[in-house]
Parts: C-alpha cells; structure tokens; sequence
C-alpha cells in the first residue's frame, strides 16, 4: 500500500504514479468494464476499494465480448477502460496481439496450478481467474431417481420405450446431448485421450483431433447420432434448444449442459438435480474444457500499477464469496471455491468436482481456428456423408490451413 501513497517530487506536486492520485491532489479515476452479470457484485465492493486508494471507480456495464472487441481501437485512442473481463481462450490472444498487460498473482494459494495455466501464455501471466465453470449433468428427479453414473446406464436408459420420440421411430431421447458444438464434445474426446493441440495445448503444429482415439470418441457420437436421437439433435442451429424443449416438457431424463442452463430448468418448474457428468464406455472421466473468466487490465492504461491492486482485491478470498453470494457463480479462488463446496448449491457442488476432471481450454490465438474448423466435424460423421476418420481428417487440414494463413506467414 505504501507505493500507492508515496509523496511527490521536490516540485510539491502528488505522483500519480501508482494511480492513487493527479497532479492537482484529487484522486484518480480507475475505468472498469463490468458484464452485467456481475455489477452487483462490483457495485457491492467498490466502496471499500475507493476509500482505501483514494480512487474513484467508474464502471462501464457492456457484454464483456463487446468489451474486448474494442479494446484494440479504444485502447489506443485513450477512450478505453483500465480493467476488462475475459474468458480464458481470448486472454491468450488478447495478450499475443499486445492489448493486454502483464500482471502478477498473489503468492497466497488463491490458485492452483491449472488455473494458473489458463491465464499464461509463454510463460507470461495476463490475468487473474475470476469464475470457474463446466459442464454437468442435469436429471429429473421426477423420472429418474438418482444420476446415471456410467454411459452404460445412458445406454440402457435409452432403451426405454417411455422415451420414444413419436415423430421418428426407432429413436429416444432419454439422455441428450448437445455434441454438434466443439465446446460441448471436446470433453468426451478427450475422455478417449484425444486432444486439441500437443503439449497441454500449447503447440499448434501438434492437432490431435483426427487422432485415433480422437476418431474411437467421434465414432462413439455419431452411433447416438445415427442410432438413437431424432434428427432434430443434429441441426446445430437450433438442437441446444430442441434439447431443453424435451427435458422441461419431461420427455428427457437427463441432458449434459452447463451452469447457464439452470435457470431455464428452473423457470419450467423441472424437478431437477445435478452430477457429474457420468464415466464414459472406456471406464474414463468425462474432461470437459475448464472454462470460466478472467480479470485482465489493459496494455493502455495510465494506472496499471493500481489496477493490478484491484485485481488482487477483486479476487481475495472475501470478496469471492460475496462474488458466489450475489451471483451463484463459483470462484476461481481456491479458498472460497472450498467454502462453496462444503455449503454451496448442488448446481456448485457437482460444477466443482467435474472442474477436477477438466482440461484447461488452450488459450493460444490458434484456438480460434479450432471452433471454426471443427463446427461441422460432428456433422460430417452422424449425418454419414463421411466416416469419422474422414470427417476428422479433413476438420484438421481446414484448421492446419487456417493457422498456416494466419499466423505462420
């Protein structure tokens, strides 16, 4: 604190230095930009910050896409704010293209090793994980009466003539899953011991995704696909929303989404509960990506020294509860994600211990080739206009190209 309240010059003037305060005494303004879902929470923190660094906090409340959009033209024009949100895939390549600033974090335990390497790139930390969050398993209580456990009993459930869909015969909808997405499929690939990029996800010219125990988990998708699910699950426009049609209409036992689906399930008054998301055919986990957010301050700002303060207090183990409290969102911080474990939701519990399973999300800027080569990959294989092997081959010559195109030359 002391570095934030230091005197200044033998002029008579202030430093602002750290940010504390300007030239004429009075104190410094600190910009944050703030995703509506968590202005509560700033708002509720806030004051004890400003009074404390003698600061004066103004938030900027916009979609935290929009946020890091325009970052690298407000940056530059000194109209951005100091702070911003961002998911852990973008700060890798926010940081690479020099939007972003280095930042330290505390040596206090607050984080582990993994949520140390979502925010790293190159041996550089840009940010300081703020939430967690994964994929689980949702069941209706009213139909099943505890949580499938293995895919065998996914298996057997979709066997059940109780789940026939009556529009197509033959099919079930017992259990779904929406795997047209990358996100949402990764982590059964990866159950199989397939993979994204080599080396914990840190090398692009290694793509395993055409792998073959990448190819054994997309064979094992596209049998659900062409075996059992109604076509409606293979448009993948709109079958995130086919999906939770039939589970709040109770025609689905069960379905894998993530937190965000919860409030839905809630309004439709389903009498749901929540697990990890069952052991797959080969016996392994289930490893969804580690997703979540960052705070990360940017390159331009005039007070970086203060901003990293606010990231460090942000992120303390107080604040994180207060952060669950308001928002049922889990906490990056290891000591609050402790207490949300013990005391939290279902919804918390079961997103916590599925987070032990996952990968961290590669957060290089070659990630960005990924979602948009593999969006039709699962199609490809389940709708039989090319077998697996082939479907992923080619998603991987599309992202190699890509990569080639854009950062290679």
């Amino acid at each position: 604190m002391s570095a934030l309240l230091l005197a200044a010059c033998g002029n008579g003037e202030e430093s602002n230095e750290t940010g504390s305060t300007s030239d004429d005494g009075e104190s410094t303004t600190l910009t944050i930009d703030v995703d509506p879902r968590y202005s509560d929470y700033v708002n509720e923190i806030i004051p004890a910050f400003e009074e404390e660094h003698n600061v004066k906090i103004e938030i900027s409340e916009r979609d935290m896409f929009d946020g890091m959009d325009a970052l690298p033209l407000d940056g530059p024009a000194e109209i951005g704010s100091d702070i911003l949100i961002a998911p852990y895939d973008r700060v890798g390549t926010l940081s690479q293209q020099g939007h972003l600033a280095e930042v330290t974090l505390p040596d206090d335990e607050r984080y582990d090793e993994m949520d140390q390497r979502q925010v790293t790139l190159d041996g550089k930390v840009y940010g300081a994980p703020f939430v967690i969050e994964s994929l689980v398993m949702y069941y209706n209580k009213d139909l099943i009466e505890q949580a499938p456990e293995t895919f065998d009993d996914l298996e057997a459930l979709s066997e059940d003539d109780t789940y026939a869909f009556e529009n197509e015969e033959g099919k079930n909808t017992a259990f779904l899953a929406n795997w047209t997405t990358a996100y949402q499929y990764i982590g059964l690939l990866s159950g199989y011991g397939g993979y994204v990029f080599g080396e914990n996800g840190t090398d692009p010219s290694d793509i395993g995704l055409n792998s073959p125990e990448s190819v054994e988990g997309i064979t094992y998708i596209t049998d659900w696909y062409q075996n059992v699910w109604p076509q409606g699950m293979l448009d993948a426009t709109s079958s995130e929303n086919f999906m939770n049609e039939l589970f709040t209409s109770g025609k689905t036992a069960a379905v894998i989404n993530g937190p965000w689906g919860a409030s839905g399930y809630e309004e439709a008054g389903i009498n749901y509960g929540v697990s990890t998301i069952p052991t797959l055919p080969n016996g392994e986990e289930y490893e969804p990506f580690a997703g979540g957010v960052a705070w990360v301050i940017s390159k331009y700002s005039k007070n970086p020294e203060l901003a990293q303060e606010w990231l460090d207090y942000v992120t303390n183990a107080e604040n994180s509860e207060t952060l669950y409290e308001l928002t049922s969102e889990i906490p990056a911080n290891q000591e609050a994600r402790t207490t949300v474990s013990e005391t939290g939701s279902e919804l918390s519990k079961a997103v916590i211990e599925q987070f032990d399973s996952a990968v961290p999300m590669p957060n290089i800027p070659e990630m960005t080739e990924v979602w948009t080569g593999a969006e039709t990959m699962i199609f490809d294989a389940a709708s039989g206009n090319k077998s697996p092997q082939q479907a992923a081959d080619d998603a991987v010559q599309f992202i190699e190209e890509n990569i080639e195109q854009k950062y290679q030359n």
